[in-house]
């Protein structure tokens, strides 16, 4: 799927998914000849779970 579809699948915005890839923090499935990414929905809600998780100073529990 683009990048407007996965940010409408997970509640963000195009620019935040174009932002998190170009820092890295998350990696399209497949980058086509005219450089536009193509994601996998679950692969990047398994990138992002990782990504909170290394996060420090996150509260991962609600006590």
């Amino acid at each position: 799927m683009g990048s407007g579809e996965l940010a409408a699948e997970l509640g963000l915005s195009r620019r935040s998914i174009s932002r998190y890839a170009e820092r890295g923090w998350i990696r399209p499935a497949l980058v086509t000849p005219g450089g536009q990414y193509r994601w996998d929905v679950e692969d990047v809600r398994k990138q992002l779970d990782a990504l909170r998780e290394r996060r420090p100073g996150r509260e991962t529990s609600s006590g």
